[in-house]
């Protein structure tokens, strides 16, 4: 999609284009009325006194789904009339456009790989004109919108791609595609190195597979500082293991690898940027599966760290994974650590659809993320890892158990999720930070964004990296 700045006023614009108009109304006017030769679409915000960043946001996607479902395909807005009319909406003209640059490219998007084209062609807007006659900074945060809204929308299409075709070495494929051509050290791990490094707790949830495991790094050099690390979780599938998932929850687990991509494309966001910091993607990928060779509940699996790990459900395989990235994130002597994962349907529980779980012992790290996770959009809430929990993750013939025993099994899911990896990043020298974004898998109605993959949470990734003062 172009995304084009003009120096004239919408009423000049060409025939050829649909003039967007912004009503004083009900959010749900979306109609396509005729002026004679020209077109215009008309879109109801409600009060222009009430629009904030976060309904802005929803302004400029649902200016896209509204061209699409009425197959416009060239649209042009008066960009630099709106600050006038929302006269409440603190941002400055340059962070609007950046916003509204990252929404038109993130609605626009439909995962079409897998269907037949239709003769008349996908219902995609193909260019707009932003009227405006701004300084030329805007061009900037346009072109820096849309590389974010394209990191987005390349996650959605990895987390989006179904199981069968997206394997551990696929993704890790992906994960060097993805950086192709940008200043990124890529480096595979396959089984035989984890193996001989001692990563027990990966490798043992990988056995059920006959797909072998990898575990990839992404090294970005951009400056000077201790690097930040990044850890994303990758089970390309999970069926649940032995603990088999119900039919209900297992459809959409080929969407458990969303972490992984969101880690792969803010370092390639980052390289893309050139944004001056150092950033480590660890990428753990396996497919938790039942076969011949699977872990089981009692096995007792050791982590690179040392520590051992009683298995009471083959369910709980994320944590895992990611415990092994953790410890191996100690090498690279970081000034943070950030885990993202789909960890745990607790935290869907707990927070709904639209926010993702935020879980550190570092205040001021979660006020950091907090902060840029409501700029960003990618929203987060703080969830508490108080020492209290510490003993529902203690195991009985293991130094840690991977769930919960007992009654106590039945509350604070993703607490529980949590607490069990404070048990691996507290050997960190730095601080560190969990982010469960089971309830951002997929895009929440309401959200003016297409079925499947929401691509949570590249937009705050990348903003943490970039504004990240150790």
């Amino acid at each position: 999609m172009k995304i084009i700045q003009k120096k004239l006023d919408l009423e000049n614009i060409s025939e050829t284009y649909t003039r967007i108009r912004i009503l004083e109304a009900s959010r749900d006017v979306r109609r396509l009325v005729r002026e004679g030769k020209i077109n215009t679409l008309e879109l109801g915000v409600g009060k222009y006194a009430d629009m904030n960043r976060r309904k802005f946001v929803l302004l400029c996607r649902s200016i896209i789904q509204a061209a699409k479902t009425n197959r416009v395909k060239k649209i042009a807005i008066q960009l630099d009339r709106l600050p006038e009319s929302f006269k409440n909406l603190k941002e400055n003209l340059e962070d609007l456009a950046q916003i509204a640059a990252e929404n038109f490219e993130m609605a626009n998007f439909e995962f079409n790989i897998f269907k037949t084209r239709p003769k008349e062609g996908w219902r995609i807007v193909e260019e707009i004109i932003l009227c405006d006659h701004s300084l030329p900074a805007l061009k900037k945060a346009l072109q820096k919108g849309q590389e974010i809204g394209k990191a987005v929308n390349d996650c959605r299409t990895l987390a989006n791609t179904p199981g069968g075709t997206m394997t551990p070495a696929v993704l890790a494929k992906a994960a060097r595609d993805a950086v192709k051509g940008l200043p990124v050290k890529v480096t595979m791990l396959g089984s035989k190195e984890m193996h001989k490094l001692g990563m027990g707790a990966l490798l043992g949830v990988a056995k059920g597979s006959t797909l072998p495991p990898t575990f990839t790094i992404l090294e970005y050099r951009g400056g000077e500082d201790a690097p930040i690390v990044l850890a994303g979780k990758g089970v390309t599938f999970d069926s649940g293991g032995l603990n088999l998932k119900p039919s209900a929850g297992i459809y959409e687990m080929h969407m458990d690898m969303s972490g992984a991509a969101s880690v792969i494309h803010a370092v390639a966001l980052a390289a893309r940027l050139k944004l001056k910091k150092s950033v480590i993607g660890l990428i753990p990928a396996v497919e938790n599966m039942p076969g011949n060779n699977a872990y089981r509940p009692g096995d007792i699996l050791r982590s690179l760290s040392g520590k051992t790990v009683e298995v009471l459900n083959t369910d709980a395989e994320g944590r895992l994974i990611l415990a092994d990235a953790l410890t191996y994130a100690k090498r690279f002597k970081p000034s943070v650590v950030i885990d993202v994962a789909t960890l745990t349907g607790a935290a869907l529980s707990a927070l709904g659809l639209h926010a993702s779980a935020l879980m550190t012992r570092n205040d001021a790290l979660a006020e950091k993320l907090l902060y840029d996770g409501e700029v960003s959009g990618d929203y987060i809430w703080r969830l508490p890892l108080w020492d209290e929990y510490e003993s529902v993750v203690k195991g009985t013939f293991a130094d840690l158990a991977n769930v919960a025993s007992g009654t106590s099994g039945r509350y604070g899911g993703a607490i529980e999720g949590g607490i069990f990896l404070w048990q691996f990043a507290k050997e960190l020298d730095c601080p560190w930070a969990h982010i469960d974004i089971a309830p951002r898998m997929t895009a929440a109605p309401g959200d003016e964004l297409a079925k499947g993959a929401a691509g949570a949470p590249v937009r705050l990734l990348v903003r943490f990296i970039e504004q990240w003062k150790p």
